[in-house]
């Protein structure tokens, strides 16, 4: 008897089917928390987005130290979400400063970003990659976006094409219809996403702006207080080389003469008056620029510690 020996054709499983087979094993026991849910409703994430999402079983951390173990990074970064690279975590800080609502929004749709790049096949990445290139090159004229990316070119050079990806797909309004197009892949409505970075920037640059302009105002104040200053020392010592011949003439019974420098005396003496009058109204007004500057830069100290994920120095005891 010959024995044969069946052959079982197995097919070759493409890139697109093992993701597929890895999604559904991620996803099949998986049912996402309300908050985590809740930011993808409002990110307007379709189908694919939440799926990609929904897979790195993205979570929400208040705590900065626990925080900083899933996201380490450098440690005087202020970092407020980050994506482990295979699929492998989205962790999102807990901001819970109400005046900042929106930013846990912004920082899941990024961090979905970065997962949604992740995926892309070679020579849809290279297509991505010019889109994204040629808007930095020729269409970016947002300055803080500017700033932000050229700080990614010192802390991660080598991904600066990702960054781009998720920061031009959450916080740049109008983008060109190529790219535009491309972003429909995971959004409904990115627009609202972008409305959530507007929202919670505008606390930052608005008392940033209203800091600014107490700086100016009290630098001109000061300058013309120190103006004022000068000119009442002058004055004071013309009042008192008159006082002092006035006096002579007195002393001397030289009534005459004296009677006739009085009314340009007391003139100076008026004058020097006003001056002093103005010059506390110019102090005052001074002390309370310089106190509401304090208050504006107070109220942004404590928006930057809401998001400052950086560890903490730790007293001894």
């Amino acid at each position: 008897m010959v024995l044969g020996v069946s052959l079982i054709a197995v097919p070759v499983v493409g890139l697109w089917q093992w993701q597929n087979i890895f999604d559904w094993t991620r996803l099949r026991d998986y049912t996402p928390p309300p908050a985590i849910a809740s930011l993808a409703e409002a990110d307007s994430m379709n189908d694919k987005a939440r799926r990609i999402f929904y897979v790195n079983r993205p979570e929400m951390i208040a705590d900065t130290a626990n925080f900083r173990k899933n996201c380490s990074s450098n440690e005087q970064t202020i970092v407020l979400g980050c994506y482990q690279s295979g699929q492998n975590g989205i962790y999102i800080f807990d901001v819970t400063d109400e005046r900042l609502g929106g930013i846990e929004e912004v920082t899941a749709a990024h961090e979905m970003l970065h997962a949604a790049y992740d995926r892309l096949g070679s020579q849809d990445k290279d297509y991505v990659d010019g889109l994204i290139q040629d808007f930095y090159d020729n269409g970016l004229s947002d300055e803080r976006v500017k700033n932000t990316i050229d700080s990614y070119k010192k802390t991660e050079p080598n991904e600066l094409l990702n960054e781009m990806h998720s920061i031009f797909g959450t916080e740049i309004a109008s983008l060109p219809a190529p790219l535009e197009n491309y972003y429909k892949r995971y959004f409904n409505n990115r627009a609202a996403v972008v409305a959530f970075s507007q929202r919670y920037e505008s606390e930052f640059t608005s008392r940033a702006e209203r800091a600014k302009q107490y700086e100016t105002q009290i630098n001109e104040l000061q300058r013309k207080i120190e103006a004022e200053e000068a000119n009442l020392k002058t004055q004071l010592a013309g009042i008192e080389a008159e006082q002092a011949r006035l006096d002579s003439f007195r002393d001397s019974d030289q009534f005459e003469a004296y009677n006739g420098g009085v009314a340009g005396y007391n003139a100076q003496v008026q004058a020097y008056n006003n001056g002093i009058a103005r010059y506390k109204r110019d102090v005052d007004r001074y002390n309370s620029l310089i106190a509401q500057y304090n208050d504006i830069a107070g109220e942004l100290r404590q928006l930057y510690g809401a998001i400052d994920t950086r560890l903490q120095t730790q007293t001894t005891r």
